[in-house]
C-alpha cells in the first residue's frame, strides 16, 4: 500500500508551480546592469567638465556604481547623482586600494575586475572593456586592444606607422607628463610626412578610437609627432584619461586646454567602431 504524500510536500509543490507559472516572479530577482562602456566614458569626461553635467547615456550605470561606493562608506550619498566627477573618481580609487591595487591600477578609472567585484549582489556588468595582455608591436610595449586599434588605423591610412614611444612606460619621457605610464598611449613618428599627410594619419587614428593630435615643436619640448590615446582603455594613467576627456570636450589635450586642433571626425571608442564596421 502506498504511503500518503506529506501535506508539506504538496504545499511546496504548489508554491513551485505558482512561481514557475509566473515569469515575472523570477524577473524580480534579476539584478540591474551596469554598462562598462558608458561608465568609462563618463569617468573620462565628467572630471574634466566645468560643471556637474552628466555624460549622455551614462546616468543609470554611473548611479549604480556610485550607490555601491556609498554603501561601502566611500562616497557621500549626496554625490551619488550620475555624474562621475572627481569625488567619484577619488571614491573609486579608494575602493581599488581596498582591493590591494596600487599605482595605475588604483587611478579611479574602473577596470572590469573591480567593477564586477563592486557590483556583487547589486548589479551585473555588460559591455565589458578589457585592455588585454601586454605585447610588443613595432618594437614598443602596448596592450592587445591598443595593438588591434593601431593595426586597423594603419589599414585605413594605407601604410605602417613608426612608434617612437609605447605604453606602460613609467618614468619615460618627461615631456609626456605621465600619460604613457599606463595603457593606451602611443607616440607616432611623422618623419618625412607633409602637413597634409600628418593630418591624414591623425584622422585615421581618430576614426578607430584614438584621441590623436599632431604635436609641433611650437607646443613643447619635442619635435613633430602624433600623440595618441586609446579612448576607454581601462589601463590608462590619470594624465591619459584626462586627455581623453578633453578630446571629447573639444580641447587639444595639452595643459593650456586650447581648442582641438586636429581633424574633425565622429568620436568613437574602439568598441563603437567595431560595431559600426
Amino acid at each position: 500500500m502506498r504511503k500518503p504524500v506529506s501535506r508539506i510536500v504538496i504545499a511546496l509543490l504548489a508554491v513551485l508551480t505558482v512561481l514557475i507559472g509566473f515569469p515575472a516572479a523570477a524577473e524580480v530577482q534579476a539584478l540591474p546592469t551596469v554598462d562598462m562602456e558608458a561608465v568609462l566614458k563618463a569617468a573620462q569626461i565628467d572630471p574634466r567638465r566645468a560643471d556637474s553635467a552628466i555624460t549622455p547615456g551614462s546616468k543609470p550605470s554611473v548611479l549604480l556604481v556610485e550607490q555601491a561606493l556609498a554603501a561601502k562608506g566611500l562616497l557621500a550619498s549626496s554625490y551619488a547623482d550620475g555624474h562621475f566627477g572627481t569625488r567619484t573618481i577619488d571614491a573609486y580609487a579608494a575602493y581599488q586600494r581596498s582591493l590591494g591595487y596600487t599605482g595605475i591600477d588604483a587611478s579611479g578609472l574602473p577596470g572590469p575586475t573591480s567593477l564586477r567585484t563592486l557590483g556583487e549582489q547589486r548589479y551585473t556588468v555588460v559591455k565589458l572593456v578589457s585592455a588585454g595582455s601586454k605585447v610588443t608591436y613595432h618594437g614598443k610595449l602596448m596592450n592587445t586592444r591598443t595593438k588591434a586599434m593601431l593595426v586597423e588605423a594603419e589599414r585605413r591610412f594605407g601604410t605602417s606607422f613608426g612608434v617612437t614611444q609605447g605604453s606602460y612606460n613609467a618614468g619615460g619621457t618627461p615631456a609626456s607628463a605621465g600619460t604613457h605610464d599606463g595603457g593606451g598611449a602611443l607616440d607616432i613618428s611623422v618623419s618625412g610626412m607633409s602637413s597634409t599627410t600628418r593630418t591624414n594619419a591623425a584622422r585615421a587614428l581618430r576614426q578607430v578610437g584614438f584621441a590623436a593630435w599632431v604635436r609641433t615643436p611650437a607646443q613643447g619640448d619635442w619635435g613633430y609627432h602624433i600623440h595618441a590615446i586609446a579612448l576607454a582603455d581601462p589601463d590608462q594613467s590619470t594624465g591619459a584619461y584626462h586627455q581623453s576627456g578633453d578630446y571629447y570636450l573639444g580641447y587639444n589635450g595639452l595643459a593650456n586646454r586650447a581648442p582641438d586642433d586636429g581633424p574633425a571626425v565622429t568620436k568613437v571608442t574602439w568598441e563603437e567602431y567595431q560595431r559600426a564596421n
